[in-house]
């Protein structure tokens, strides 16, 4: 489809608040107008951002589907998304309609890794319920008997997804003495596999009967999504941990929620949610869970990182060349 020509100057509509220093960049760069409430645009308000710019900046809480991209005047011609996965998107539709998509891949990946180790370590250790105990003055003094987890030194981690955040979360599993077994599209290079003493597993049900703690890293797709059923958490066993700070549809969060309330897993830490920023109330109740309000990502260097990605994006868009980022044909 044949595209007008790209403005010097485009019109940018960010769904958002950024950090101050990314927005003062980019509206000095482009015409481009915040959302200053930083409030969730409704699919109204979507819908009117999308006939006004030449540039969107979505975030992963917007929710850009195919009736959304058709409606689209032909003005819009790139969709340069702030945050790494673009299920968001309907890639498809934006194909269709000849509209590119870019996200900004890479930026976020230690400090996802570090809040995925953090969760790894917390769980188990029940970190999060022994401060809780502190703040809420129940706390009776130490006991032989009192707060007991589990270590994790010498145990397995299975690894789902052997990407970027993949590979930074077994480095750092090393360190705390975790042997790691990974299940993935495709095996990783043997160089890979020796530098993280890292397993592959074929058969992602036998990695989950292996493996002592299980940590969430590939995207969603429709490979993916609802890849951890009832089924398979119990192959994870009684005394095994779920870490999930990839998209919360990979898994089936009511079996799961089913699974954590009688004993058929040890317990669970989680980054998202099905429906957030809404929280299942049995989750909230129960006290083998760690709970994090989508944060795996929430540095300031992280956010940084990620509006500089943007802003390259749009301006190699700008000069007619195709941006660095952008999302192509199979990225899922």
């Amino acid at each position: 489809m044949a595209r007008k020509p790209r403005p010097a100057k485009p019109r940018v509509i960010v769904t958002r608040r950024l950090p101050p220093n990314v927005e003062a960049r980019m509206a000095d760069l482009f015409d481009t107008s915040f959302n200053v409430g930083d409030v969730a645009m409704s699919r109204a308000e979507l819908a009117r951002a999308m006939a006004q710019c030449d540039v969107l900046v979505p975030t992963i809480s917007d929710q850009i589907d195919a009736a959304l991209i058709d409606a689209a005047p032909e003005r819009l011609q790139l969709i340069a998304s702030f945050g790494s996965g673009v299920d968001h998107i309907d890639l498809t539709a934006a194909r269709r309609k000849g509209i590119i998509v870019t996200n900004t891949p890479g930026v976020l990946t230690e400090d996802t890794a570090d809040m995925t180790m953090a969760l790894i370590l917390s769980v188990p250790r029940r970190l999060a319920e022994g401060e809780k105990l502190v703040r809420t003055g129940e706390w009776r003094g130490w006991s032989p008997s009192g707060m007991l987890g589990h270590r994790i030194g010498g145990k397995k981690l299975g690894i789902i997804g052997m990407g970027r955040i993949g590979r930074a979360v077994a480095r750092r599993a090393r360190a705390f003495g975790l042997s790691i077994a990974y299940h993935n599209r495709h095996r990783l290079p043997f160089e890979v596999e020796q530098e993280l003493e890292a397993e592959w597993q074929p058969d992602l049900d036998a990695l989950l009967t292996v493996s002592d703690i299980l940590s969430i890293h590939c995207p969603l797709n429709g490979d993916s999504r609802g890849l951890i059923d009832a089924r398979r958490i119990a192959l994870l066993g009684a005394d095994g941990y779920l870490i999930n700070t990839s998209r919360a549809e990979i898994t089936d969060e009511q079996a799961l929620i089913d699974a954590l309330e009688e004993g058929r897993i040890a317990g669970a830490g989680f980054d998202v949610y099905t429906h957030e920023p809404a929280v299942d109330p049995r989750l909230l109740a129960l006290s083998n869970v760690v709970l994090l309000p989508h944060m795996g990502s929430a540095t300031f260097e992280g956010r940084d990182a990620t509006g500089a990605r943007v802003i390259a994006n749009i301006r190699t868009w700008v000069d007619g060349h195709r941006p660095p980022n952008q999302v192509l044909e199979g990225w899922v």
